[in-house]
């Protein structure tokens, strides 16, 4: 049985930073209805160099395992579902922006009149309040303004934007640990309660080692190291047949795997090379212990370098594109890469989600379509019969099925 098999919750999320929420908790078994607007839904829908209306790569990313219903909030019959349903969901999640809930009149306090035991979770860029409340913010601002940029790139250059979207995403999966501890505190009290998240906060969780480490209390942290770390010969290398990925990441940090490096190499001499016989030594040696290291890696593949140097017990990792990550033989072994057949793209390899629960089953379905479950919801949960249904959608309320089936 899933973790979290009998867990509601109302979705109102777009884009990553709600979805991403919502997403964990439907993986882990939540049931996961996601409210979306009848013409085009979540803007996810859309985003991405292979998009279409509906069903693009990035909303299959982070939708996965939930069910559709179109509802027009803007209407008065739409808004008026959304308050039925309510009682019969334990969680709201939205992520809208500043404004947005207030303007339909779905607030907190509208849901809570409703249903009082309803966990009401709100993501924000910035919180709801504080000087910069009323900003919008997408998640490479809220890594710009958590410091993620300032502690990114080369020594000699400008702040740089980071990879991942850790704004987002890292944002969502801290909502979803504050709305499971919202969940067992209501099972002692019986009171639900309104969650807020700031993502410029949430993201300040993920810079706080370089903002503390090698810094004093509060102030700016070291200078930017790009790949090298500040910590020779902890660096990337490249790798036969040398294109744009093909390099291997090492992160020798003491002096044991020092010595490990040097012999997965078949490199003693470096032990006793003056050059290098100390941390300091290697730190003012950098370069030419980087040429080093790397002659020794350009007669390999990244793959071939990291069996032996990883074998040898120094951390390391072939640099992995993201068409190599999709069919990385470990994460296949692992069962992490799932094949889905879907709608539009056929069929396709999808990142699965990492936690594993030795009591708890685990599926993964495709993501809806754009109201994919609107009559079934509205059915099952409210009682509509199929005229009340057309009259409905008649009226503009709720979105029709069949548009993108």
């Amino acid at each position: 049985m899933p973790a979290l098999d009998g867990i509601r919750i109302l979705d109102m999320t777009q884009y990553e930073a709600g979805t991403s929420c919502t997403q964990a908790l439907a993986w882990l078994g939540a049931d996961v209805v996601k409210i979306e607007p009848p013409e085009n839904g979540d803007p996810g829908r859309g985003v991405g160099r292979t998009s279409n209306i509906d069903y693009s790569q990035y909303f299959c990313a982070w939708n996965a395992n939930k069910r559709s219903v179109a509802l027009n909030l803007r209407s008065e019959r739409g808004r008026e579902l959304l308050l039925q349903l309510a009682p019969k969901f334990d969680v709201f999640v939205e992520n809208y922006g500043p404004g947005v809930t207030e303007k339909l009149d779905i607030g907190y306090d509208i849901l809570s009149e409703v249903n009082p035991k309803i966990i009401y979770t709100r993501i924000k860029g910035f919180g709801v309040d504080g000087p910069y409340s009323s900003f919008r913010c997408m998640d490479m601002v809220a890594q710009a303004a958590a410091g993620a940029f300032s502690i990114t790139g080369e020594a000699d250059g400008p702040p740089m934007m980071p990879g991942p979207t850790t704004g987002d995403s890292g944002t969502g999966v801290q909502a979803a640990m504050a709305i499971l501890a919202a969940y067992i505190q209501r099972e002692r009290t019986g009171e639900g309660q309104e969650i807020e998240l700031s993502m410029q906060e949430a993201m300040a969780y993920y810079v706080r080692t370089r903002a503390y480490i090698g810094s004093a209390w509060g102030t700016k942290a070291t200078n930017r190291s790009g790949n090298a770390g500040g910590l020779p010969p902890v660096n990337i290398y490249p790798c036969k047949p040398f294109g744009p990925n093909d390099y291997i990441y090492l992160m020798p940090v003491n002096a044991g795997h020092w010595d490990a490096l040097c012999a997965s190499m078949d490199r003693p001499d470096l032990l006793v090379d003056p050059r290098f016989e100390d941390m300091r030594s290697r730190v003012q040696n950098g370069a030419a212990l980087y040429a080093e290291i790397t002659e020794w890696c350009s007669t390999r593949t990244k793959y071939e370098a990291m069996e032996t140097i990883a074998g040898a017990g120094v951390p390391c990792s072939a640099c992995l594109d993201t068409g190599e990550l999709h069919h990385d033989k470990h994460l296949k072994a692992r069962g992490f890469i799932h094949e889905m057949e879907l709608p539009v793209h056929g069929k396709v390899p999808m990142l699965g989600f990492a936690p594993r629960l030795s009591k708890s089953d685990f599926e993964m379905t495709r993501p809806p379509h754009l109201g994919e479950h609107t009559d079934d919801v509205l059915a099952v949960e409210l009682g509509l019969n199929t005229g009340q249904l057309n009259s409905l959608r008649s009226d503009g309320a709720i979105g029709d099925p069949s548009r993108f089936s």
